[in-house]
């Protein structure tokens, strides 16, 4: 009787595989073959919007540790045809820009699959080095782009403590360890070896600027590393960019009305941690430290009109 149960259930299961089967072949038989033979092109959108680098020490911006991740599977989608970076960023560390910048590249190169960018409102400074990264560059007439120069930003306080009669005490081993201290008075060798720094820093932005654009280039270095920003319009004119244009319309252009823009998600920090509040009972030091990340960013943005 055991033995006969058995069979009567295996005969059980086959009947519902067969079903399952006819079910499948169904589902197959009303795809459109042809999609199956020749799939949509695909393109990956990463979206890099923000400061890039840290606004203060709590907040975060664009990092290449933030979005080593994205990069990677934007790169790795099936049926890639393209990876587009849409950039909106006022721009920010030097550093952080230069290897965001090389990770795209490197990996374009590698998986030899070409990138476009487009600018949004600002692609300027840190921004325009990471539009760099694109094989073409495309922006909307009135976008804000360039800004190929370095600039640092600080306060000194020096007169302030005069008048409330405060002292300042530092202790430093190194001649130069309290370099550009805003309560100490300016010290014009310390201004020299920071014009020093920004200099070197200018000349790698020039040089990859020079690389990327090479032959696309149409007024001169004066005018075009001057830390001077434009419209889109303009930009088009002086060759740092290649095209006036949208993302769809142009990945349409190139790749065919059945193409289809997949989105890279980028993992977000939440706001309260972004601003170093992790709790209503933070201390009053964080809610400071991200007041003023804060308003460091807005002027960075402010500084283009946004």
């Amino acid at each position: 009787m055991r033995l006969e149960s058995l069979f009567a259930r295996l005969e059980s299961l086959f009947t519902r595989l067969e079903s399952l089967f006819a079910r499948l072949a169904s589902l197959v038989a009303r795809l459109p073959i042809e999609r199956l033979r020749n799939p949509p092109p695909v393109v990956a959108v990463l979206r890099l919007a923000g400061v890039v680098g840290r606004v203060g020490p709590v907040r975060a911006g664009l990092t290449l540790a933030g979005l080593a991740g994205a990069i990677e599977r934007a790169f790795g989608m099936r049926n890639l045809k393209a990876v587009a970076l849409t950039i909106n960023s006022p721009g920010g560390s030097a550093v952080q820009s230069a290897l965001i910048h090389r990770r795209v590249r490197a990996l374009a190169e590698e998986k030899e699959v070409p990138v476009f960018a487009f600018t949004e409102d600002v692609a300027a400074s840190g921004g325009y080095w990471l539009a760099c990264a694109g094989d073409e560059i495309f922006a909307d007439e009135n976008s804000i782009i360039g800004s190929i120069g370095v600039v640092y930003q600080g306060f000194g306080f020096t007169e302030l403590m005069k008048r409330l009669g405060i002292k300042r005490r530092l202790y430093a081993a190194g001649e130069r360890k309290g370099m550009l201290d805003p309560f100490i008075a300016e010290d014009p060798e310390d201004v020299d070896r920071l014009r020093a720094i920004q200099s070197e820093v200018h000349q790698s932005f020039k040089e990859l600027v020079r690389g990327r654009r090479r032959g696309k280039l149409k007024a001169s270095e004066e005018e075009l590393f001057s830390g001077e920003f434009w419209t889109g319009k303009r930009a088009l004119e002086l060759g740092l960019i290649d095209g006036i244009g949208d993302l769809r319309t142009v990945m349409r252009q190139r790749f065919g009305e059945r193409v289809r823009l997949r989105p890279v998600r980028v993992e977000r920090v939440w706001p309260r941690r972004r601003l170093g509040l992790r709790s209503p009972g933070a201390a009053p030091a964080e809610w400071a430290w991200g007041l003023i990340a804060a308003i460091e960013e807005r002027v960075m943005w402010a500084r283009y009109g946004f």
